[in-house]
């Protein structure tokens, strides 16, 4: 059948489904469906809009503002009220619109993780992107894709489907290929049918693609992951627990200090209710909740750009505990880049510029190894297609001249058995002059087990315990040398006819081929660097347990006292034993899914966070029980990127160190914004007490707080968030997940450095009152309060003084310092603000020295003391 007749064909579908209109073509209708789509889903982008800018009015905070803001209307103060009410608005929008940036971004990077589709196009195999797939477009199937539109099977190699996501059953459904008609596709027979958003477990298979856009499965996952994103992450939860506790404190409060300024200091109810307001506008950390998220994002940004795609916020915090690294060998400790090496044929071992077809036993071998692959590769373009290790025997045979695809021709695949993880082996039939051969290909012991003969020069040959110890010995030899080794046998059949699981027997055995997959050079140093920064790594692989070792010892996973543990080693312990000699255990090789799986469950029951990285199909259940789930963004299956929570673009091990320095990075900027926030907070909760206790006038009106909160505090927390990862992040044991961010260390720093901000304002506060000038005093507190808070912004970039941090290593630290500052002196001196923000006629030049002298104080001493504890 020729290409347009499935695209006709799946037209007809599509009208039979009501999916289309009468007369469209299937390229027409595939476009309505997808500006359906778009503009379903722009309908309900401006629907979360307007609920996003609704729900920014909400917050408790924003509640006690609109108090005030009445309050001050009713004392007269309509600009103070006009000022609240601006910002308010104006807060809205921005965190509408920051909103929908994050929305973007994560859009964004769900683009860079979609999944693809391998199809046929004017004849030739492409790879696209999933949302370009058409209907009439043949799509090709194999273990691990995820079905991206809903198609009729044509051609069907043992395919097996996981439909859970459509039926809840866990079990793969087993398709079948009926007879293509047209007749019969509209009738909409679906017993040949694969779907949207299933995965293929097992086998291959070509598919019509029948529906696509809104029509298939993909909108329901996109649904998922749209609510995925909505989930508050642990820290966030933490956040808002803390400022919910703190905010009903401090209003239990503000009705104490309201109750005390009207009955013991006589003020007016409501100049107490200003004070009470005040305090309760200083004391709420407002912004603390946007600038985590804020933090975060630029976090997933950053890794983003290192090859780490991020695809659940709360994966950011999770990475900052990691103490285990359970990591596949292929492609993400090492290069990927199978070559061969070494061949073993007719009992001797040659290297492979030695391979002479002329040898039948050599002949053979290399036929068996271009017949029992499926990989192709383009000698003009050096592009390849396929599994690398396929792809290295394609490229030693084109080494002799030997093109795969035109010896495929020439010897068609009649009949196959596709490989599978617990048989370890693949097999292929075709016509060979005349006799249908069966060709296998497979770990050497799934193979050497169900030999019974050996193809040397002089024949077939019974295969002698003698001859089984030597091919034993010679693939033990090359697997110590860290080398790959496959083994390859035929079988002739005696009929060209499907091929059945009990046909894997009394093989011929033919022969070995050994390849080299070197160790990443990044590797080396990136497990070197997860070593010292108390990081376990365990190599996990399918290799034999000594070619892993050998390699594991390259790459500094393995030492002296390390152990191996194969999968059935592994089977045979308790989970006593297992959990006895775990910290021991840096290699475990040939195991399954459910090994996986076990090991994961044995360190987590230490209480260690577990990152766990994979590839295949059978990898999804071990990194969903993860702690953080690895996927390969090159090499990785579709079913193994659903299962992650964060997907490597390069494949690279080093790239999970960066991700995990990155991860400590940015917990520690939180940390360090947390402590800015709070500490300024303090600073103006010790303030207003202060002034309330004394009956002194208010110190700061509610206009002044928010200026301080929501403008100028806003830059530096985010320049702070923005700090960039130190390299004593790695020197350091990983963090304690159960450890509060809010612990009594970093409770006391945010006491006594907002008790030493307080100390400055009051004394500018008090300098500004000599004449009992009210209003010169609150302008003189609000301005140093501010300036000393900027100052502070530089002490809370982290642990170390500023000149070991150094100004030019955060430059946004500076820019916000300046913005704020500038902020600042056009509140001062600017007039139609000075009327909004009830600045004082009096305040000139000689006060703005003043207050910057004494705003600069509490940095001088926090510096003065870490410079102090630096020396010692």
């Amino acid at each position: 059948m020729t290409q347009d007749y499935f695209r006709k064909t799946a037209a007809e579908a599509l009208r039979a489904q009501n999916t289309s209109e009468q007369g469209l073509s299937a390229q027409e209708a595939a476009q309505r469906l997808q500006t359906y789509g778009k503009n379903k889903l722009s309908e309900g982008k401006k629907k979360s809009i307007v609920r996003i800018f609704a729900e920014q009015f909400r917050d408790l905070m924003v509640c006690i503002l609109m108090i005030a803001a009445i309050i001050s209307a009713c004392s007269g103060n309509v600009e103070s009220t006009i000022v609240i009410f601006v910002v308010l608005i104006l807060n809205a929008v921005l965190g509408t619109v920051q909103y929908v940036k994050a929305e973007k971004s994560l859009e964004s990077l769900k683009t860079m993780a979609s999944p693809t589709a391998k199809v046929l196009r004017d004849g030739a195999r492409v790879e696209i992107d999933s949302a370009l797939v058409v209907p009439g477009d043949i799509v090709l199937l194999e273990a691990g894709d995820m079905v991206t539109a809903d198609g009729r099977i044509l051609e069907n190699f043992s395919l097996k489907v996981n439909e859970s996501s459509l039926t809840g059953e866990s079990e793969g459904v087993d398709k079948q290929t009926d007879v293509i008609d047209a007749e019969q596709v509209a009738l909409g027979d679906q017993k040949n049918m694969v779907f949207s958003g299933s995965l293929v477990t097992y086998g291959r298979a070509s598919v019509l693609v029948t529906a696509t856009g809104m029509h298939t499965e993909l909108g329901k996952i996109a649904a998922l992951m749209n609510q995925t994103q909505q989930r508050k992450t642990p820290l966030q939860e933490s956040l808002d627990a803390f400022s919910a506790k703190l905010a009903i404190g401090i209003l239990i409060i503000c009705a104490g200090v309201f109750a005390l300024s009207v009955f013991r200091t006589g003020m007016g109810i409501l100049d107490s209710l200003m004070f009470a307001v005040a305090l309760a506008v200083a004391a709420i950390p407002e912004a603390l909740s946007s600038i985590v998220t804020i933090v975060l994002a630029m976090g997933t940004q950053k890794m983003a750009r290192q090859n780490a795609i991020i695809k659940d916020l709360k994966a950011v915090e999770s990475l900052g505990s990691v103490s285990v690294i359970c990591s596949d060998k292929t492609g993400t400790l090492t290069q990927n880049k199978m070559t061969p090496q070494t061949l073993y044929a007719d009992g001797q071992v040659i290297a492979k510029e030695q391979l002479e077809l002329s040898n039948p036993v050599q002949r053979m071998l290399l036929k068996a190894a271009l017949l029992a692959s499926d990989a192709t590769h383009d000698e003009d373009t050096g592009d390849s297609i396929g599994d690398p290790t396929e792809v290295a025997l394609v490229m030693l045979g084109e080494q002799f001249g030997v093109i795969e695809e035109v010896y495929r021709e020439q010897h068609p695949r009649l009949s196959e058995l596709a490989f599978d993880s617990d048989r370890k082996r693949m097999s292929t039939l075709h016509d060979i002059d005349g006799v249908p051969t069966m060709f296998t290909k497979g770990a050497i012991d799934s193979l050497l087990n169900r030999s019974t003969h050996v193809l040397t020069s002089k024949g077939c040959v019974a295969l002698t315990p003698q001859l089984r110890e030597q091919i034993i010995r010679i693939n033990t030899q090359m697997s110590e040398q860290g080398l790959r080794v496959l083994a390859f046998a035929y079988r002739e059949l005696d009929a060209d006819r499907p091929l059945e699981l009990e046909d894997e027997c009394s093989f011929t055995f033919l022969g070995l081929i050994s390849m080299i997959d070197p160790p990443r050079p990044e590797a080396i140093q990136a497990v070197a660097d997860a070593k010292r920064g108390g990081i376990k790594t365990v190599m996990i692989t399918g290799d034999h347990k000594i070619t892993a070792t050998a390699i594991a010892r390259q790459l500094g996973i393995f030492a002296d006292g390390d152990i191996a543990v194969s999968g059935v080693e592994l089977e045979q312990m308790t989970d006593a034993e297992l959990d006895r000699q775990l910290p021991h255990i840096s290699v475990y090789a040939r195991v399954s899914p459910e090994h996986k799986i076990r090991i994961v469950h044995a360190w987590q029951r230490r209480g260690s966070i577990v990152s766990m990285t994979g590839d295949g199909v059978n990898d999804a259940p071990a990194l969903k029980q993860a702690d953080i789930g690895v996927a390969m963004g090159i090499t990785g299956t579709e079913v193994s990127k659903d299962a992650a929570s964060m997907i490597l673009t390069d494949d690279n091990f080093a790239t999970i160190v960066k991700a995990v320095v990155n991860g400590r990075s940015v917990y520690e900027n939180i940390r360090n914004a947390i402590r800015f926030l709070l500490s300024g907070n303090t600073a103006g909760i010790f303030c207003v007490l202060y002034a309330s206790l004394l009956a002194l006038p208010v110190p700061f009106q509610p206009v002044h707080l928010l200026f301080i909160n929501l403008l100028t505090d806003s830059l530096p927390a985010i320049a702070i968030g923005m700090e960039p990862a130190r390299r004593g992040l790695l020197n350091r044991a990983p963090r304690d997940p159960k450890q509060p961010i809010l612990n009594r260390a970093l409770l006391c720093n945010i006491g006594w450095q907002g008790l030493l901000i307080a100390v400055v304002t009051m004394a500018a506060f008090y300098l500004g009152y000599q004449q009992h000038d009210a209003a010169l005093a609150s302008t003189m507190a609000f301005s140093t309060l501010t300036l000393a808070r900027l100052f502070h912004g530089f002490n809370c970039r982290g642990e170390a003084s500023i000149f070991r941090l150094k100004f030019s290593t955060n430059p946004y630290s500076n820019l916000a310092f300046a913005a704020g500052a500038l902020l600042l002196l056009a509140v001062l001196f600017v007039p139609g603000l000075k009327q909004l923000f009830l600045v004082s006629p009096q305040f000139g030049i000689s006060q703005l020295g003043i207050i910057t002298a004494l705003a600069v104080v509490p940095t001088l001493i926090i510096q003065t003391i870490k410079l102090i504890a630096e020396k010692r």
